[in-house]
């Protein structure tokens, strides 16, 4: 036999999947509903992201190599001193990175289908085939015509609101709102953010979460996460942020306006029988930070390699405890990692005084170094004792001086 294997969605998690199995030989289909789509993100990647994947140059519109932190009194906190010289962020448009990384999996076997997944039947034994129901869309319509794919396994890369996820009962998820403007701005206001990306904290931008300006190719992209889903209390936050950076931002023009919703925490249930979910339709994006990217991708692949592990190369049907040993895998590696960051969220997103401390807290050559080493490589990186001593007596120090720590 040759193992089937059906990824819904092809953002940055389907296709890294997709491409996993197809290497190995496994009879891949990669559904996308829309192949122009592009996808409301700050679009931040750390370093290890480009190595790791095996990113050109060319997809990265910017090397960001200093942050300013802007705390709600707009004090402002360099950082990025403690970056060598071939260090940095990398600053992506979605449909430029997905596309690439879609193009690279079909180049490679995988089958792309344009087309959308309306239902999936779930077989009555461990061995019957898994059927999706979809509408193609490679005749151009926006219908489309309605097929159908028996699959050994299905993989749900399909985003927060995952139609996979919710034919196997997965369970729902808190989940916020990323919102932002691209803004084309005039060439001596775009010079200014060359190598730069700006985050705001402060109740007028985000009561929960912080405010960006992203740099791209010939745009930054202004805009604003909140758990608030309310229409209104997003304009006001997102008119928060533009005032906030008024003066940066002017002359500036909208290109585009886009919203989608982000995951809080991890469903409840990520693999049911044959059909395992990975990024942002399992829940893996971290707290505080709010970044999905690397962690969508990184998830499907260990997925994907624990499918090609328990199949042996596609040769047999793995079962629900073959893929939940990907689960395992992944919860061992990064669980430290959300709730270290589930913890900094708590304890600095929760009033102005405390994001005050924390900015103050930033401006900390050893929480700088300790931030962006966790940050490019992926992992929580463990200072030695002095440093972690001195840090913990600084965090202290500045939410005291903050009152943040009255409740």
């Amino acid at each position: 036999m040759t193992l089937r294997v059906a990824v819904v969605g092809s953002g940055p998690a389907g296709s890294s999947a997709a491409e996993t199995l197809a290497k190995a030989g496994i009879e891949t289909y990669l559904f996308e509903r829309k192949l122009d789509n592009a996808k409301p993100c700050g679009g931040a990647i750390p370093l290890c992201m480009v190595s790791e994947f095996d990113l050109p140059s060319h997809i990265i519109d910017r090397q960001v190599r200093k942050m300013k932190m802007i705390s709600p009194s707009n004090i402002e906190v360099n950082i990025g001193g403690t970056l060598g010289a071939d260090e940095y962020i990398g600053m992506c448009r979605r449909e430029v990175l997905d596309g690439f990384m879609r193009d690279r999996a079909e180049k490679l076997g995988a089958k792309l289908i344009n087309g959308t997944v309306h239902k999936l039947d779930i077989p009555s034994n461990n061995t019957d085939p898994y059927t999706l129901h979809y509408a193609d869309h490679s005749n151009g319509s926006a219908e489309g015509i309605a097929k159908t794919l028996q699959v050994d396994l299905v993989i749900g890369a399909d985003g927060a609101n995952s139609r996979i996820a919710k034919a196997i009962d997965a369970g729902d998820y808190n989940y916020a709102i990323a919102f932002q403007e691209r803004i084309r701005l005039p060439d001596d206001k775009m010079a200014y953010y060359e190598d730069l990306a700006e985050m705001y904290v402060g109740n007028d931008v985000s009561p929960d979460f912080y405010a960006w300006v992203f740099p791209k190719y010939d745009h930054v992209a202004v805009g604003t996460g909140t758990m608030k889903v309310n229409k209104a209390d997003i304009k006001k936050l997102q008119a928060g942020i533009r005032a906030r950076a008024a003066k940066r931002l002017e002359g500036g023009k909208i290109i585009k306006v886009e919203a989608h919703p982000i995951p809080e925490h991890p469903r409840p249930r990520r693999v049911v029988g044959r059909v395992a979910l990975v990024g942002d339709a399992a829940g893996t994006v971290t707290k505080s930070s709010g970044e999905g990217i690397y962690f969508a991708a990184k998830s499907a692949r260990m997925c994907a390699e624990a499918i090609v592990e328990f199949s042996n190369q596609g040769q047999r049907i793995p079962s629900e405890a073959d893929l939940k040993v990907y689960l395992q895998r992944w919860d061992k590696k990064y669980g430290m990692t959300y709730k270290v960051l589930d913890i900094l969220q708590t304890v600095f997103y929760r009033s102005d005084a405390t994001r005050e401390a924390f900015v103050e807290m930033c401006a900390d050559i050893d929480v700088q170094r300790l931030t962006f080493d966790s940050y490019l490589y992926k992992t929580v990186v463990p200072a030695n004792p002095l440093t972690q001593l001195k840090i913990t007596a600084k965090t202290i120090g500045s939410l005291l001086r903050g009152s943040a720590l009255v409740p």
